[in-house]
């Protein structure tokens, strides 16, 4: 759990009604992400790990025109921080990537994403400049697809990681399901100031060193 969690600044935990969810209400997240990006855009999904740092990652990339944070994977629909710590509900903290592909390749996010993590350690990341791991399945490696051309490239991205690595990838690859927004003081988290109030750039092009909990 996350420095948040442990001071019990979430949103109350409602993980111990998932049970009481009937079937058609926990299938509703299994659905794929019915957003729309904007015209001319498409969407990418990747879990690396806390999304703060992820997010910023991204931002700083020529073509990416908007990020959002959030919830996906899981079997609770509308979930809230305190519900996807608890370990029981399957979510993993998402980016949620809306790309201009003709300034930004899907290959590019890849790039990306590789390089802010590390895939080979399963439900766990060093964050940083932090002591200890962010541990949990909401912490996993994933990449999340929309069409068949992104599975595709997720896939050959994928081999070509693993001959650099001496350790076993375990990144998953799966469809995009619906995506839920985290609360609004997760979204650009470490450009609005992060925990201690030092907003980082999220300049295009921009390599300062990112500090995950700010």
């Amino acid at each position: 759990m996350s420095w948040l969690g442990k001071l019990g600044l979430g949103f109350g935990n409602r993980a111990t009604d998932f049970s009481m969810k009937s079937s058609s209400s926990s299938s509703i997240p299994q659905g794929p992400d019915d957003d729309i990006p904007a015209p001319g855009q498409q969407f990418g999904q990747f879990g690396a790990g806390c999304f703060w740092g992820v997010e910023l990652a991204f931002q700083r990339v020529s073509g990416v025109t908007k990020t959002d944070v959030g919830y996906s994977q899981g079997f609770l629909h509308n979930p809230i921080y305190n519900d996807i710590c608890s370990g029981t509900t399957n979510h993993s903290e998402i980016v949620r990537v809306q790309y201009d592909p003709k300034e930004c390749s899907f290959e590019n996010l890849l790039d990306v994403f590789w390089a802010r993590h590390d895939p080979t350690k399963l439900n766990r990341q060093n964050p940083p400049v932090m002591k200890g791991s962010d541990v949990g399945t909401q912490y996993r490696s994933g990449i999340y697809f929309y069409t068949p051309e992104q599975e595709k490239a997720a896939r050959e991205s994928m081999e070509q990681q693993q001959k650099l690595l001496n350790r076993k990838i375990v990144t998953e690859i799966l469809p995009a399901k619906k995506f839920y927004y985290a609360e609004e003081y997760h979204q650009q988290y470490l450009a609005k100031g992060g925990r201690f109030g030092f907003k980082q750039s999220a300049g295009k092009g921009c390599n300062d060193p990112i500090r995950c909990y700010g």
